[in-house]
């Protein structure tokens, strides 16, 4: 049974699978290289294998203060926006500002859920917190508490919490590769750290099971089908000597049926339900 494990194995299991060596695939190698970057683009961005999550955390750097924070007077972190418009015969130019509040994330990155907050509310964070404090008084033996009226106690703290310090506003466009963050950059620090929750596509040449991923060859193998008929089409009605007939579109045909099938399944059995239909 074959495993591919290399891109150059990828490409040779779907040319057998289309008939190769015994038939000639009339589609170039360049071709097909941007096929298979196509293909891992796809499984990247729509199948659940082929992102991981991930705890990045970055570091603050006093360049991101100050990129983050808008100064109204040397104009530090604004980012201005020049344009015209035309009304009735004159020309008015407009100006948008915007704060340079945000920070690289790896191209990688390719979805984020939330940074974690900051944990420094009188609740949970440090030694005279509410945490600290219900601990040290109420559980200084195993059975002084009913768990069920601590799991409550915690609850109720936890909704304290949750209206007192509300969780950072993000922004996030993965063809950007930039985190927006509404915050307060000036009470930041510099040298503190950011935990950012991220789903962050597969690289297949640090996890090459990718390569021998169902999906995968199965699409692989659709889409060189297409553009092998793609590329007879224009010899429609050629023959060639012994009366055979290039039918370059009922090839086109099957791989695009043979395609929209994959994808059907793909929505349907490999990609993340809508949130809306969770639960």
């Amino acid at each position: 049974m074959s495993k591919p494990s290399t891109k150059q194995g990828l490409i040779d299991y779907c040319l057998r699978q289309l008939g190769a060596p015994v038939l000639e695939i009339n589609v170039d190698d360049d071709q097909i290289d941007d096929l298979v970057d196509d293909t891992i683009q796809y499984f990247n961005e729509r199948h659940y294998d082929g992102v991981e999550r991930m705890y990045l955390k970055y570091k603050v750097s006093q360049d991101d203060i100050d990129r983050g924070k808008a100064s109204g007077t040397d104009g530090v972190g604004i980012v201005t926006t020049t344009g015209t418009s035309t009304i009735v015969g004159s020309a008015t130019t407009f100006n948008f500002y915007e704060n340079s509040n945000y920070i690289q994330v790896p191209e990688s990155v390719i979805g984020i859920e939330k940074i974690f907050k900051f944990d420094t509310s009188s609740i949970s964070g440090g030694m005279f917190s509410i945490k600290y404090q219900l601990f040290l008084n109420d559980l200084y033996y195993f059975n002084s508490v009913n768990l069920l009226q601590y799991a409550m106690t915690k609850t109720y703290l936890e909704d304290i919490d949750f209206l007192l310090t509300t969780d950072k506003q993000i922004r996030f466009n993965k063809r950007q590769d930039r985190l927006y963050l509404d915050i307060d950059w000036g009470a930041q620090s510099k040298d503190t750290f950011f935990v950012i929750d991220c789903y962050r596509a597969l690289d297949p040449d640090s996890f090459t099971q990718i390569y021998n991923d169902s999906f995968v060859k199965k699409y692989l193998t659709a889409v060189i089908k297409r553009q092998w008929g793609q590329n007879l089409m224009k010899f429609n009605g050629v023959k060639l000597p012994g009366g055979i007939e290039l039918n370059g579109r009922q090839i086109y045909e099957d791989a695009q049926r043979d395609l929209d099938d994959i994808k059907q399944r793909m929505s349907s059995e490999y990609e993340l339900p809508p949130l809306d239909f969770i639960g």
